[in-house]
């Protein structure tokens, strides 16, 4: 272990915040964004092409791992960090979401979750214990409790008795986290209760008296509005603790995670940046670009000639375009990158915005270079 977890908060603007997480694989400046690497890859790239955007934590899955290649056999080739080349930190996933997304024929006690594998068939049990003892197997850097995620709508009832649980679970999940001997590795418990405000601040105060490393908002993105995601970060953060670092879970878009952070969250992860890369989409400065449409096709102009990223200067939309069109695999793996990327330089932007004292100003420039969107090619001679 070459340094313990801790989180320093170096600054404040508004609500949002400019910060540093350590971990025993490094450091992580936040806000972050986490590239998914839910199988132990970021789809289609290498390890140091992820490193490349300026990434500087991925995120793994208990669930996805725990089924193939299994924890135990990575714990025996030297654990996650080595299988994948990555020596860099790494947050898992404790896999709850993918059990109640994923898995057939589950079944929901006080004690866990038992389900069939959406691979094979073959029947697990998933409680806090096995999770944490998953993650621990893995070498996570960040370890995630074990929660009940509910998609959304649902009752108040049923939103209660699930938080309720996710909290019963965070104080088991903490206890079987100190009893292995990890020392210097984070655990993040996970606020749950849906849409309802009283019931998060409530998880969020039940959280903070046991006592976690971090806390994350669990069971958003999951089909409710954009406003409502955000009404419900803008009330939860203030009552957890400033001294810990805010993990906004599976969120999202750009805009989504510019205006979370204006609400005062630290850290995020999303597939977006990948899937939206495998079929065709661009994130850049000047909004999402679709390049198969037929309008790239003789379009000589890079996707953002100032982007820090080269594959953003290098390739044309006409290339790329015709990529897309192909279905070729370069295609997809070019715009991955360069979709990461731009995550990379806009969280970079707001942490500088942030230690200058400017991020309403940043925040309204990215938000104007978004409204006027993308100029349709010179016309060629």
């Amino acid at each position: 272990m070459s340094q313990p977890f801790s989180f320093a908060l170096h600054k404040t603007d508004g609500m949002a915040r400019r910060g540093t997480v350590t971990t025993p694989h490094g450091q992580v400046q936040t806000p972050a964004f986490m590239p998914v690497g839910t199988q132990a890859t970021v789809k289609g790239l290498y390890p140091e092409a992820v490193a490349g955007t300026g990434a500087e934590i991925l995120l793994g899955n208990t669930y996805h791992l725990m089924l193939r290649p299994g924890a135990e056999r990575v714990a025996a080739l030297g654990g996650l960090h080595k299988f994948m080349n990555w020596d860099r930190p790494i947050l898992t996933d404790s896999g709850g979401f993918q059990v109640m997304s994923l898995a057939t024929l589950r079944k929901l006690t006080e004690q866990g979750v038992t389900f069939r594998s959406h691979i094979d068939g073959t029947k697990y049990e998933l409680t806090p214990e096995r999770s944490i003892e998953i993650q621990a197997l893995l070498g996570t850097d960040i370890t995630m409790q074990l929660d009940e995620c509910l998609k959304l709508p649902a009752s108040r009832e049923e939103i209660e008795r699930a938080m309720q649980l996710s909290v019963r679970w965070a104080e088991r999940s903490k206890r079987a986290f100190e009893g292995h001997a990890r020392d210097g590795y984070g655990l993040f418990g996970i606020v749950q209760g849906g849409d309802d405000i009283l019931l998060r601040q409530q998880s969020a105060r039940a959280l903070t008296g046991i006592g976690f490393h971090g806390y994350a908002i669990g069971g958003l993105a999951v089909g409710e509005p954009q406003e409502v995601m955000l009404k419900v970060v803008e009330e939860t953060t203030p009552v957890l603790p400033a001294e810990a670092p805010r993990y906004l879970m599976g969120v999202g878009t750009p805009h989504d995670i510019l205006e979370a952070v204006a609400r005062g969250v630290d850290m995020f992860d999303c597939v977006m940046p990948t899937r939206n890369g495998r079929h065709g989409m661009a994130f850049t400065r000047f909004g999402q670009i679709n390049l198969s449409n037929a309008r790239h096709a003789d379009d000589p102009r890079p996707l953002d000639e100032e982007s820090p990223h080269p594959l953003a200067r290098t390739y044309s939309r006409a290339y790329l375009h015709h990529l897309t069109k192909a279905n070729e695999m370069l295609g997809q793996v070019t715009l991955s990158t360069i979709n990461i990327a731009y995550y990379q330089a806009l969280t970079a932007g707001m942490r500088a915005a942030i230690e200058d004292g400017r991020f309403a100003e940043y925040r309204a420039a990215v938000l104007e270079g978004w409204q006027k969107g993308d100029l349709p090619a010179r016309q060629v001679e």
